[in-house]
């Protein structure tokens, strides 16, 4: 069962709407991050400490009516902490399976790469199938099921940089950015209007709704140019000479899928370029991978986005 198109723009205008209440001036990534729950995609938010990364998390499970859970990741934090286990019951004498923060809508993984390769890579089968295997069962994780992760751009010591294998796996990756001083002043006055921390949210969704939304966004139209553009835009970062690695075709399924629900949220049946060029740089930033004479060079990663932009010519799609 699906949803009416115009149901999109309407739900997702609401759902910002609500957590513009509690997160202040960031209307531009409340959009996007909205963009990316409608389109299925886990993302990557790689910012300062003190920036709300967790309270934009919680806001949104909250708005979408979907269960939330917090994984703060250390270093000594182990696989079985993230997907549970089965443990012994004495009063039956039989093994109970206890269930781990993994099985929720919304996880929030917070300082991701402070934890051991061998812990992030739990949530590379729950990110990438929607599933975890214990014990030689496979269980199914609840739908939607989403992961918005954390890492702290300028402190690498006692940290693990994620593997390009898990990198891939975020649709998205996004920074925050400091308010400026009128919403930082914005802040300020709502908080001391309301004489308390937390933002009473209203909730405004439900997963079965989402599920019903994701369901209508399949149905936009994407031209056969259009994807063909998309093909033609991801492969010049592969044979731009700055570049060792390039974006997979993850890359290109992260266009079609935000694409779509961008449309759709502008409350169009069909996909025009502006809606794959928006993304540009949150789909490939993260998936580029540099050559070892630019890897200390500034900004090179968006100067390949930007000449592969420029390079690669744009179709001309009539909106009808």
């Amino acid at each position: 069962m699906s949803a009416e198109i115009n149901e999109v723009p309407v739900t997702g205008r609401s759902v910002v709407d609500e957590v513009e209440r509690a997160f202040v001036g960031k209307r531009d990534l409340l959009e996007t991050i909205m963009t990316s729950v409608l389109a299925g995609g886990h993302i990557l938010l790689e910012d300062y400490p003190g920036l709300g990364k967790t309270l934009l998390a919680r806001s949104f499970a909250t708005v979408l009516g979907l269960d939330f859970k917090r994984i703060q990741f250390t270093p000594d934090l182990l696989p079985g902490d993230i997907t549970g286990g089965y443990i012994l019951d004495r009063s039956q004498n039989q093994f109970q399976l206890r269930q781990g923060p993994v099985f929720a809508n919304i996880i929030l993984a917070d300082e991701i790469n402070r934890a051991s390769p061998k812990t992030q890579s739990a949530l590379l089968e729950a990110m990438q199938e929607g599933q975890v295997t214990l014990d030689g069962e496979t269980m199914p994780l609840p739908e939607p099921f989403l992961v918005m992760a954390t890492q702290n751009p300028i402190e690498y010591e006692g940290t693990f940089p994620l593997p390009e294998a898990q990198l891939d796996r975020f649709m998205l990756k996004l920074t925050v950015g400091y308010p400026n001083v009128a919403e930082e002043k914005e802040i300020l006055q709502r908080r001391h209007t309301r004489r308390q921390d937390n933002v009473d949210l209203k909730i405004i969704s439900s997963a079965e709704k989402l599920l019903e939304l994701r369901a209508t966004i399949e149905s936009v139209h994407v031209d056969p140019d259009l994807e063909d553009y998309i093909a033609r835009l991801v492969h010049a970062t592969r044979v731009d000479r700055r570049v060792a690695v390039g974006a997979s075709p993850r890359a290109s399924l992260a266009f079609l899928k935000m694409a779509r629900a961008h449309a759709a949220l502008a409350g169009r049946e069909f996909v025009l370029p502006d809606d794959i060029k928006h993304f540009a740089v949150p789909i490939l930033s993260h998936r580029i991978i540099l050559t070892p004479e630019y890897w200390v060079a500034r900004d090179v990663t968006g100067a390949v986005i930007a000449d592969a932009l420029s390079k690669t010519s744009v179709p001309v799609i009539t909106e009808n």
